[in-house]
């Protein structure tokens, strides 16, 4: 990607609050990080967070119900293969990450940090919500990294965004109990109806602000979905001492 088209897409981000930059990564590359995923799904390779941990609708009640060992997430994908750790401290999102920044940069291992894999029947809705309902650092100002590994549509429960929604000022009443934001008030649904699900490709990237609304369905589809996030932030942006995003230490792009 050239520099006038990385500032044009952080340009973007900052406007939208999330981008779409196509092809990012090659072919070959997705074909390998997905078939290390396939096989970390099949052994079940620990850490895993299952769908029945969050019981988020169309999710198991229980891990005894039907489906109740369905995996939402390989968690921290950096330590599980050198390849995703390759991928998560690339040239290329270190220099995306250093000029949106206007500094050094650093990969969060506490948020995101997992292979998503989005499963038939059993893989639950993610509700409206902002990232930095459950992350605490000095500054609102981080931004996720959204490899797909294949096809991300609609139909196999992939990413709706609403734009411009990192800058709005949204009062705790919107949110939930959970700090999920509440789609019955018809204030809230008059921001939902904005929202848009950008169509992705494997080696399609989606950077989006911690701030962004953002959510996703159920996967309608026969296969899973696979998809590879990471999240970074300034270096000068510590998190806060004590808390869950100070649970494991950062690193340095």
């Amino acid at each position: 990607m050239s520099v006038q088209s990385n500032q044009e897409s952080i340009q973007t981000l900052r406007d939208q609050g999330f981008v779409v930059v196509p092809g990012m990564v090659a072919p070959e590359r997705c074909k390998q990080l997905k078939q290390i995923a396939q096989l970390q799904l099949q052994q079940a390779a620990a850490p895993l967070e299952f769908e029945a941990d969050l019981r988020y609708p169309g999710a198991p009640d229980s891990k005894h119900a039907p489906g109740g060992h369905t995996v939402r997430r390989l968690l921290d994908a950096y330590a599980r293969d050198p390849l995703f750790q390759e991928w998560a401290c690339a040239p290329e999102i270190k220099r995306w990450m250093e000029r949106y920044f206007g500094e050094s940069a650093c990969l969060s291992r506490a948020h995101h940090n997992c292979m998503m894999t989005k499963h038939p029947a059993y893989g639950s809705l993610t509700g409206w919500h902002r990232d930095m309902r459950y992350w605490s650092f000095e500054r609102d100002d981080l931004v996720s990294v959204w490899l797909a590994l294949g096809p991300e549509t609609v139909e196999n429960g992939g990413l709706w965004f609403v734009p411009q929604s990192h800058n709005a000022t949204l009062a705790s009443s919107c949110f939930d109990a959970a700090r999920f934001f509440r789609s019955d008030l018809p204030e809230n649904q008059t921001l939902i109806q904005q929202a848009v699900s950008p169509t992705l490709n494997a080696g399609d990237v989606v950077f989006f602000h911690c701030k962004t609304l953002h959510s996703a369905g159920k996967n309608l589809s026969d296969q899973v979905k696979f998809s590879l996030a990471f999240t970074y932030h300034g270096a000068s942006n510590a998190p806060l001492p004590g808390s869950r995003s100070a649970s494991l230490a950062d690193v340095a792009l």
